[in-house]
């Protein structure tokens, strides 16, 4: 997910951690790997020169330099789990009127260097000691950091109840579709639940409209208990539509954590 500038909207609760130190220095970053996931969305895999540790739902800047100097820096989440620190992923959207999107899906190849900062972001992180059900709710490529927190919560073995609200307009733009669906079938406290905006659900229990404040109750719903925390990931309207209704379903808005792009 590109987060313009940096992240933005977040909502800081009294009793989150401090927030990690920031790696605030630009340093290289190699392309290993490039992974076609949606019709418009690329997975960039980056060995940076300088390996960090980072907290589900960071970011990174990445910045492109013309030839006449000229820079342009955008924002990405981290898709990939703390426990693989080594090599990170950015899925890269293309925006036809962008600036840095289409250098990413038409020029960038394996083996380019790409200059990188971070890890950023201190408020938007998976809670390190969670252990009473959460809400994490994603709009289209917003679904980015969200899944690195499922994906780190897999690797630890945790077992707290999570349910993964994903609203995407189609079902082949469901951005890591197949891995959140088999993650989904070990049966060890993850749900995932998807609205399609433009396109016919393929499962029974899935939804056909946008986030509102009925569907976020029935969510609620599959859960043993009204979660404590929820995240919130995606563009201006989807974020306040379903923080709305979240707080009308019980959770408290100060325990509701938020980031936005777009408008």
């Amino acid at each position: 997910m590109e987060i313009p500038g940096a992240s933005s909207g977040t909502r800081v609760t009294d009793d989150l951690p401090p927030p990690p130190q920031a790696i605030t220095h630009w340093q290289s970053a190699t392309v290993v790997e490039i992974v076609r996931r949606t019709p418009r969305i690329k997975s960039f895999f980056l060995v940076p020169a300088s390996p960090f540790a980072f907290q589900a739902g960071q970011h990174v800047d990445l910045r492109l330099t013309a030839p006449d100097g000229y820079r342009a820096m955008r924002s990405y989440s981290i898709a990939s789990p703390p426990e693989e620190r080594a090599k990170i992923e950015v899925a890269i959207e293309l925006l036809e009127d962008g600036e840095v999107s289409p250098f990413f899906h038409d020029v960038v190849a394996v083996g380019d260097t790409i200059d990188l900062r971070g890890p950023l972001g201190g408020y938007f992180l998976w809670p390190p000691a969670a252990d009473t059900p959460l809400l994490l709710a994603g709009g289209g490529s917003g679904v980015v950091p969200l899944t690195s927190m499922v994906r780190h919560r897999h690797a630890i073995g945790s077992r707290v109840p999570v349910v993964l609200l994903y609203s995407a307009r189609t079902w082949d733009e469901l951005l890591y579709r197949d891995e959140l669906l088999q993650l989904e079938d070990a049966h060890d406290g993850f749900q995932l639940v998807i609205t399609l905006t433009r396109d016919t659900p393929r499962r029974t229990g899935d939804y056909a409209r946008r986030v509102d404040a009925a569907m976020v109750a029935a969510v609620f719903g599959r859960l043993p208990q009204t979660p404590n925390d929820a995240f919130v990931c995606g563009s201006n309207a989807f974020v306040g539509a379903t923080t709305d209704a979240a707080i009308g379903a019980g959770i408290p808005a100060l325990r509701i954590r938020t980031e936005r792009y777009g408008v």
